[in-house]
């Protein structure tokens, strides 16, 4: 019990991690107006940032690939932006992803992922394996960060790769960089 306590302190005295105000700064030097998502833990910061910011527009969706075609029509109408969704959301998008891929157009997407490092619930790992190689079918370009250092550079990279050469390309966001969750913490909260 009193590793559990000292375990808890600890956590909620460490700093935050720098990686969600770094990618809110590299997406909004890259020019994004529009943020379409699906609210999701591992984005929380970064949603927090984009709602309080009156030059961006933050939709939330019913389901993923209703981002895809709004982020289309967002470049057609001038605008950059970026899908935040989960693993599990990419399996929603892999029809619609064909829009990107024939019409070449940019679509920037950050996955945090689920069914991989620390995974606690089953039901996440079949897309969750299936993730990168699922948008790779789609003709998605995707890079992987797995240390909060990497984040940064792969979402500078990525949103370069996809607004300079109209292709969707995607940073899976790892496990490790978010924390894997337990059922036992979800059973405090």
């Amino acid at each position: 019990m009193a590793d559990t306590a000292a375990k808890t302190k600890d956590q909620a005295t460490a700093p935050l991690p720098s990686w969600p105000d770094d990618v809110y700064r590299i997406l909004k030097e890259a020019g994004v107006k529009q943020v379409a998502m699906v609210p999701d833990a591992g984005h929380s910061r970064l949603i927090r940032a984009f709602d309080a910011d009156p030059e961006t527009r933050l939709v939330t969706l019913t389901t993923e690939e209703e981002g895809v075609a709004m982020l289309a029509g967002a470049w057609l109408g001038g605008q950059r932006g970026v899908l935040l969704l989960q693993s599990s959301g990419v399996g929603n998008c892999i029809n619609m992803l064909s829009l990107p891929a024939i019409c070449h157009m940019p679509l920037l997407m950050l996955v945090t992922m689920r069914g991989d490092w620390g995974e606690f619930n089953p039901w996440q790992i079949p897309m969750g394996q299936g993730t990168q190689a699922s948008l790779e079918a789609m003709g998605v370009i995707v890079t992987r960060a797995d240390t909060p250092d990497d984040v940064a550079p792969m979402v500078w990279g990525a949103a370069n790769l996809a607004f300079n050469t109209w292709r969707p390309a995607a940073v899976l966001i790892g496990q490790r960089v978010l924390g894997a969750k337990n059922f036992k913490e979800l059973a405090r909260k």
